[in-house]
């Protein structure tokens, strides 16, 4: 049988989740955390804190923590909900949207070449397979929530 645990682990430094910095755009060093935070706040229509925090798995206190620093970084505006002031909606400034296309077009580029490394059958596979394991850890109580401490 195959040791899974050690695909994961290689797979893990393959997509280089272990390294401090994701990338650097614009003369940012982003974080993976950060550019996870810049991606979500992208897709999602003005979203709150507390739903880009539940959509990452952690808790607001860290959550908060990172969002301050991209605030600094001049990437991301809170500003509060009009009716409701005790709520904070995210959006990205244009600084924002440039580095989170930037970060965007470079994972897409990566994961192309990746991709081009297999035949039509092979990628159609793993993507089907990926989405397998997506769904089935969301069913599970251990996984996808705030990681272990």
């Amino acid at each position: 049988m195959e040791n899974i645990r050690e695909i994961f682990q290689v797979m893990t430094r393959h997509f280089g989740f272990l390294n401090k910095n994701c990338c650097t755009v614009g003369g940012h060093d982003i974080s993976l955390i950060h550019s996870h935070i810049l991606y979500e706040i992208d897709k999602q229509h003005n979203p709150s804190m507390q739903q880009i925090a539940a959509t990452l798995g952690t808790d607001i206190t860290t959550f908060s923590r990172q969002v301050q620093s991209l605030v600094k970084m001049n990437l991301v505006k809170k500003s509060p909900l009009p009716e409701d002031k005790r709520i904070s909606v995210l959006s990205l400034t244009a600084e924002g949207k440039f580095i989170a296309a930037v970060i965007d077009e470079q994972m897409n580029t990566m994961l192309n070449e990746v991709f081009a490394n297999m035949n039509e059958f092979e990628r159609e596979t793993v993507v089907r397979s990926i989405k397998l394991l997506n769904a089935s850890m969301a069913k599970t109580s251990y996984c996808c929530t705030t990681p272990m401490r």
